[in-house]
C-alpha cells in the first residue's frame, strides 16, 4: 500500500493509485463541538489533531509569512468580549470575532488610491526581509509530517486575497478596469514577495511534496469578475509563481472558493497541478469537471458538505458511494473530501460514518 505522500503525489502527476486520498478541514469551532460528542481530546480539553484522528494524507507544513507591508504595527480600534476591530499593516480596519471561527467583516480601508499605496505601503514590500518568514516552524513541521508518511505542503493566499484585505473590494473592483496599472503593480510587487519567501522556506526549512495557493475567485453561479480580466491582470502572475514552484518540482494546488467553471481554463492554463474545493452549492458539478478536465488537473475536495449536515445515515452512505464511483468511472484523480470545509453542522457521529463509507470504497 502506498503511503499518504506516495498516494496524493500519485493523483497529482496521474500516475497509478492504489487508493483514493482523503484530505478535509474542520473549523475550530467544529472540533471544539466535536470533543463534546466523544472526539478524543488531549490533556487541555483540546481536539486530537484531526489529521492523524482521522487519518488524512496531507498535512500543511508552513507558508502563511508576515505580507503585510508595515509589519508589527496592528491597532485595535475598538473592542468588546465577543470581537475586536484591528487595522492592519495594509491600513485595513477589520472586524474579528474572538471565541469563534469566522471570516472578517470589512469596516474600513486607507489604501485606496493608487497614490496612498505608492507613497506609504508599496516602500515596505521591496527587497525581502527573511524574518518575515517562520522558517524553523515550517522545518519543525515538515519533519514532524514526513515522518508519518504525510504529504507535506506549504500554503498561503495571494494576489486576489491580499488585493481584498488591502483596499478593500470596492477599490479593487473599480481599479480593474478604471487603473489595471495599478494592479499590475501590486500584483508584481507581491509576486517578487511570494517568490522569494517560497524560495527562502524550500531552501532553508525543506523542500515539501508540494503548494497550496488560496484565492477566492467566485461567489454563487459567478466568478467575481470577467474571465478576460483574471487572464490579463490575476493569472499571469499566478503562471510565474507556479512556474517557479515547478522549477523545484513541486506541484501546486489552486484553493478557489465559490463558482469555479469560467477559471478552470485559465487555470490549467497557468499550470496549476489541482484544484479545490468544488463548491456545490455555488454551481459546481464536479462529475462535468472531471469529464472535461480530467486529464489535465486534479481534484481534491467536491463532496457536498450539507449531505454530511443532514446527518442521515442512509442518504450519507448513497452519496459518497455516488460520488466515489463517479469519479472513479470518470478516471478522474481525487482525493475525497468535502467541498468546503466542515462546519458545527455536521455531527462527530456523521463525519465518522461518511469516513467509514469512504474506507469501504477507496482502494481501486
Amino acid at each position: 500500500m502506498q503511503t499518504s505522500s506516495q498516494a496524493v503525489d500519485a493523483v497529482l502527476r496521474g500516475r497509478p493509485r492504489d487508493y483514493v486520498p482523503l484530505y478535509d478541514s474542520p473549523w475550530g469551532d467544529t472540533l471544539r463541538k466535536w470533543v463534546l460528542q466523544g472526539m478524543p481530546a488531549d490533556d487541555k480539553g483540546n481536539a486530537v489533531d484531526p489529521i492523524e484522528h482521522f487519518g488524512f494524507d496531507l498535512a500543511g507544513c508552513g507558508g502563511w509569512w508576515e505580507w503585510v507591508a508595515k509589519r508589527g504595527q496592528d491597532q485595535v480600534l475598538e473592542e468588546t468580549d465577543e470581537w475586536k476591530v484591528v487595522r492592519n499593516g495594509n491600513g485595513a480596519a477589520l472586524k474579528w470575532w474572538k471565541n469563534k471561527s469566522g471570516t472578517p467583516e470589512h469596516i474600513d480601508f486607507h489604501m485606496t488610491t493608487r497614490e496612498v499605496w505608492e507613497k506609504e505601503y508599496r516602500p515596505h514590500l521591496l527587497g525581502f526581509d527573511p524574518s518575515r518568514v517562520n522558517v524553523q516552524g515550517a522545518r519543525d513541521a515538515l519533519a514532524r509530517w514526513r515522518a508519518k508518511g504525510k504529504w507535506t505542503y506549504y500554503g498561503h493566499m495571494f494576489i486576489w486575497e491580499g488585493m481584498r484585505a488591502s483596499m478593500g473590494d470596492v477599490t479593487m473592483y473599480t481599479s480593474l478596469i478604471e487603473d489595471p496599472g495599478w494592479i499590475h503593480d501590486f500584483a508584481r510587487v507581491h509576486t517578487d514577495l511570494w517568490k522569494a519567501a517560497f524560495k527562502l522556506l524550500i531552501e532553508e526549512a525543506g523542500r515539501p511534496d508540494g503548494v497550496w495557493i488560496y484565492e477566492d475567485l467566485g461567489y454563487r453561479d459567478r466568478l467575481f469578475c470577467a474571465p478576460d480580466v483574471l487572464r490579463e491582470l490575476i493569472f499571469p502572475y499566478y503562471a510565474e509563481v507556479v512556474e517557479f514552484l515547478h522549477g523545484y518540482d513541486l506541484p501546486v494546488v489552486l484553493h478557489s472558493c465559490g463558482f469555479q467553471a469560467p477559471m478552470i481554463p485559465l487555470a490549467i492554463a497557468a499550470g496549476f497541478d489541482g484544484l479545490n474545493p468544488m463548491e456545490v452549492k455555488a454551481g459546481n458539478d464536479i462529475f462535468a469537471y472531471a469529464e472535461t478536465y480530467g486529464d489535465r488537473i486534479a481534484f481534491f475536495g467536491g463532496f457536498d458538505a450539507r449531505i454530511l449536515e443532514s446527518g442521515d445515515r442512509p442518504r450519507i452512505r448513497r452519496e459518497v458511494e455516488r460520488f466515489i464511483r463517479g469519479l472513479k468511472a470518470r478516471n478522474a484523480r481525487f482525493v475525497f473530501g468535502s467541498d468546503h470545509s466542515l462546519s458545527t453542522d455536521i455531527a462527530y457521529d456523521a463525519f465518522r460514518y461518511a469516513l467509514d463509507v469512504y474506507r469501504e470504497e477507496r482502494l481501486y
